[in-house]
């Protein structure tokens, strides 16, 4: 990020603008959907909001600033206060990737209704911010703690094969941080470019 900064200004605080609105409105999804279900736990803790300082983890905005990669504020809620015990939690971890590929779908209806050129600042915008939220999207489904597609893993597996959730409870992190040191997310891109073409087709692009 300090490398675009350096180089292209503008693009630096269209893709800053674009990741302080995705990660927010992910998180905010994610409180909403457990406020939904019947826990009042986020918002007690003042997370069902977009505001983006109620979601923005500081550590976790320096690191994408320093090196592309970073988070947001977790939202914690409580699985046993939601109304279904087996599928509440996955529907509290898919309300924020579903989130990040609504955004993207409305930017790419704004992007037509507009009638934005693709050159230029505002199509610039328009395809980072639809391109990000897709990825957001994509990256969160992995099946790695901490991870919203982790969550998944509960309902997909048999329960004879929930040492595989146990041990990937213990290792998912380390196994997620090798990838993005090592460049081992470049799988993610063919179906990112995927599920962005696919969007913009819908919108009418």
């Amino acid at each position: 990020m300090l490398d675009i900064l350096r180089s292209d200004p503008v693009a630096f605080f269209l893709i800053a603008a674009s990741l302080v609105m995705a990660i927010s409105m992910h998180e905010f999804a994610h409180a909403l959907a457990a406020d939904l279900q019947g826990d009042r736990m986020p918002r007690a803790m003042g997370r069902l909001t977009p505001n983006p300082l109620r979601h923005l983890d500081p550590l976790g905005s320096l690191m994408l600033i320093l090196v592309g990669f970073g988070w947001g504020k977790p939202v914690e809620f409580r699985p046993q206060a939601l109304r279904s015990q087996r599928f509440g939690a996955a529907a509290v971890a898919l309300a924020g990737p579903f989130m990040n590929l609504l955004l993207a779908f409305i930017a790419a209806l704004l992007w037509v209704a507009l009638g934005t050129p693709r050159f230029g600042t505002e199509g610039l915008f328009f395809q980072v911010f639809i391109s990000l939220n897709v990825f957001l999207a994509v990256f969160n489904l992995l099946p790695l703690p901490p991870l919203d597609g982790s969550r998944l893993l509960t309902i997909f597996l048999p329960p004879r094969h929930h040492r595989i959730i146990y041990f990937l409870d213990q290792y998912g992190f380390l196994i997620l941080l090798g990838l993005v040191l090592f460049g081992g997310l470049a799988f993610l891109v063919p179906f990112r470019d995927a599920v962005t073409d696919f969007i913009v087709r819908l919108a009418g692009a």
